[in-house]
């Protein structure tokens, strides 16, 4: 028998240990990959093309709110991601999948929650915790912004996540692998897709997707 592989990316090994124990109750054999911050998380999805799922936690080393889910979910379109948050109120929830996630786990779940949340994203449902309602977007300029930032490309998600981490150019760049000219395009490219006119702009944008989990 083939073993399913999947990605757990969190910063926390006691939590890591969690998910591990949730996803080892499942029946069948699994290959489970861990990663502890962003880029071993990126690293894991393009290494285990075959992976069945990854668990995100929404803020990790390397990233923070929803910039890595826009980032993988453009880079790895058919992996499902399933967020793993303490931050878990309606407008997260929501806001996570309409960025792309297929499900989302509150981090106060038990296991056996957990398991199931996981065992439905494999049959592919969408996983929401129990209170969760539902709706739409309630702010219209929020909305708007959502649609815009999924028009960016793997790499302009991963620039505009690091233009909100406060990194300049240059760092970006020694970062990523690619010249200064390369990073100043792709931040050309966002303003444009964003329709603002700098990059504290474009962090302000990104800042109110974010703006609920820390509410």
């Amino acid at each position: 028998m083939t073993a399913s592989t999947f990605i757990i990316a969190d910063d926390h090994p006691l939590f890591r240990g969690a998910l591990r124990q949730a996803v080892s109750g499942i029946d069948g054999e699994q290959t489970i990959i861990e990663a502890g911050d962003f880029e071993a998380a990126r690293k894991a999805a393009a290494t285990h093309s075959d992976a069945e799922l990854m668990m995100l936690d929404l803020s990790m080393p390397g990233v923070s709110g929803f910039s890595g889910l826009m980032a993988l979910r453009a880079e790895f379109a058919s992996l499902p991601i399933v967020i793993v948050s303490a931050s878990d109120d309606p407008t997260t929830i929501r806001r996570a999948l309409e960025l792309g996630a297929s499900g989302f786990i509150s981090k106060s779940s038990g296991i056996e929650d957990i398991r199931a949340a996981i065992q439905s994203v494999l049959e592919g449902d969408i996983w929401t915790p129990k209170f969760y309602q539902g709706g739409q977007e309630q702010d219209p300029d929020v909305a708007d912004l959502i649609s815009r930032l999924r028009t960016l490309t793997p790499q302009q998600s991963r620039v505009l996540g690091m233009l909100g981490e406060g990194l300049l150019n240059k760092q970006i760049a020694y970062e990523l692998g690619v010249s200064e000219a390369t990073i100043k395009a792709h931040v050309s490219a966002i303003l444009l897709k964003l329709k603002v006119d700098s990059r504290t702009q474009a962090v302000i944008q990104l800042g109110k997707i974010n703006m609920a989990m820390v509410a």
